[in-house]
């Protein structure tokens, strides 16, 4: 065996340079989105004039507004009063830092991700509004009142979250337009639909 040949049962691998920059690659395909009164995108690019701005930097957390089931939700969270609003499952705080701007008060917002709650509080800062973010699994442990909560999450979820909430109404996404969240008690007022996804404005009653 030559001393270039591969040891015998040993494939060959092939290792090529790893351009640089790769690390903030995805950043060229991650833009600004408008819901209604609402642009949210990152902080590399300007708001149109006139738009209510909400900067997100996704971070280590999911959520950048750019799904059609978070611009859903944006879009019903200008449909209603400002409140007391309760986010679930906040990610990267696009729902919540939206509805501070938009004037709810006080806002909470949790998620079991510590990672994602330290995202939520520094986009907070970023975007000048108040609100509380906690560490908290909302399937676990009860989740704090308020007038209306916004949960972007998984039909699943959704369902089994629904009995546990201490509101007077919800909006709910995170799954397809054929979906309707099952929950005793609830009744749907609204809903918006795009690209297969949906959103639902539900009350109690």
């Amino acid at each position: 065996m030559y001393a270039d040949e591969p040891p015998i049962g040993f494939d060959v691998i092939e290792a090529e340079d790893v351009p640089e920059g790769w690390q903030d690659a995805w950043r060229a395909f991650h833009h600004g989105v408008r819901a209604g009164r609402l642009w949210v995108g990152p902080p590399w690019e300007q708001a149109p004039a006139g738009a209510l701005a909400v900067e997100i930097d996704p971070g280590r957390a999911f959520g950048t507004g750019a799904h059609p089931t978070t611009r859903l939700a944006l879009e019903l969270l200008q449909e209603v009063e400002p409140a007391a609003l309760l986010d679930v499952g906040c990610g990267s705080g696009v729902l919540s830092i939206a509805a501070a701007k938009l004037g709810f008060a006080p806002v909470t917002a949790v998620d079991a991700d510590a990672a994602a709650v330290e995202v939520t509080r520094e986009n907070a800062e970023r975007n000048g509004v108040t609100l509380e973010a906690l560490v908290l699994d909302a399937l676990a442990a009860q989740p704090p009142p308020a007038d209306l909560a916004v949960a972007n999450i998984a039909l699943d979820v959704v369902e089994r979250l629904l009995p546990r909430l201490d509101v007077a109404s919800a909006i709910v996404s995170g799954y397809l337009e054929r979906d309707e969240p099952g929950a005793d008690g609830w009744r749907r007022v609204g809903r918006r639909v795009a690209g297969g996804w949906a959103a639902d404005l539900l009350v109690r009653g």
